[in-house]
């Protein structure tokens, strides 16, 4: 039987500049609206599409084909997508591994992700990461480009912009052995399920608690020590969470903080945050380990960093990892304090695994 070709209905990506682009519409038609940001992996688009940290943004694909692997249930990082949209060059229909329930066109149908193929991606990336991150509009249903800039301008930066609330929990959970020793009580901001997959398989029984919860609610489940997790938008406007994980550092229990986890403990120290030019994603970045002298290669996603000025100012805090590519800062730790936190992802998922050990030294530091 000859399949009978269905041409893809039209699309159209406008940058906050007034730059745009023709493509192909992917997924649900519609409009949508977030943050241009690009992902720099060559696998793993699942993973980052449910990554709550990608809350609001529009993600850049720049592997040449997306979707040819399709969608396994079991490999979220979530419970539901979190990207705003996404944008690629070559848009799989099909998929070609046996594991996959379905495609990617019919998860993003589902789930009225709206995105956009047959965009020339390295030209994309090259211009936002010259012009730096702003926001921008895909539309496969409106293709008057006054009224897109109309609807544009309502997206409100994401400096500024508090966005864990959308995605934090709301009530309480516990995953684990209810009798390991270990007890870790778990600040989610987002957190990705392989950040608590890795505590449990290390023995931990831990308990995600809300944002807002306050610190003797966390302390009344009699934890042995507190994951700080990562999570979507800017650190500087959560002045709660930030005097939240001072209370915490200051009962001098261990602490683990990861991505907007390690912003806001950095915060609770005196150090400020800022919006990088492009942010770092992917999982290729070299970080290199100052204490031990060894470097590893990383799973990354985010916008914000802490200034390194601050940090050298501050004789309480030491830094323990920096990025290879730029020196951005990418762990500190709290001098005399079980306390530590790193800028990017030691649970990847997609990534390497050469970050894991984090795991382990944050185990070991509950005894």
């Amino acid at each position: 039987m000859q399949l009978k070709y269905q041409p893809k209905p039209k699309a159209i990506l406008l940058l906050e500049d007034g730059t745009f682009f023709e493509g192909k519409a992917a997924g649900a038609i519609g409009t949508t609206t977030g943050e241009i940001c690009f992902n720099t992996g060559m696998t793993g688009y699942q993973e980052i599409f449910t990554d709550p940290s990608y809350y609001g943004q529009i993600v850049v694909m720049n592997n040449a084909h997306i979707g040819n692997y399709g969608i396994n249930d079991v490999e979220v990082e979530s419970e539901s997508i979190k990207i705003s949209g996404m944008i690629c060059k070559k848009f799989n229909n099909g998929f070609s591994r046996p594991a996959a329930q379905k495609s990617l066109h019919d998860y993003f149908t589902e789930h009225h992700i709206v995105s956009i193929s047959d965009v020339d991606t390295r030209a994309l990336v090259r211009y936002i990461r010259d012009k730096g991150a702003m926001n921008c509009i895909i539309s496969s249903s409106v293709f008057d480009i006054d009224e897109l800039k109309k609807q544009l301008a309502q997206t409100p930066s994401m400096e500024g912009l508090e966005l864990s609330s959308k995605v934090s929990t709301k009530k309480a959970y516990e995953v684990g052995d209810e009798k390991a020793a270990k007890r870790v009580a778990l600040v989610d901001f987002g957190v990705k399920k392989n950040t608590i997959r890795s505590l449990v398989e290390r023995g931990c029984y831990v308990k995600v608690f809300p944002m807002k919860t306050s610190l003797q609610e966390l302390l009344s489940f009699h934890p042995k020590g507190f994951m700080l997790s990562n999570g979507p938008g800017d650190p500087s406007v959560m002045k709660e969470e930030t005097a939240l994980v001072k209370q915490i550092v200051d009962s001098h229990l261990p602490t683990f903080g990861i991505c907007l986890g390690h912003q806001l403990l950095a915060q609770s120290q005196g150090i400020a945050t800022y919006k990088m030019h492009s942010g770092h994603r992917g999982i290729n970045h070299p970080v290199k380990n100052i204490i031990t002298g060894k470097s590893e290669i990383t799973s990354q996603n985010h916008g914000f960093s802490v200034k390194a000025e601050d940090v050298a100012k501050n004789n309480q805090v030491e830094v323990t990892h920096i990025n290879l590519n730029d020196h951005t800062i990418e762990g500190i730790r709290l001098k005399g304090k079980p306390v530590f936190s790193v800028q990017y992802h030691p649970e990847a998922a997609p990534g390497p695994h050469d970050s894991r050990y984090l795991f382990d030294d944050f185990v070991k530091s509950m005894g």
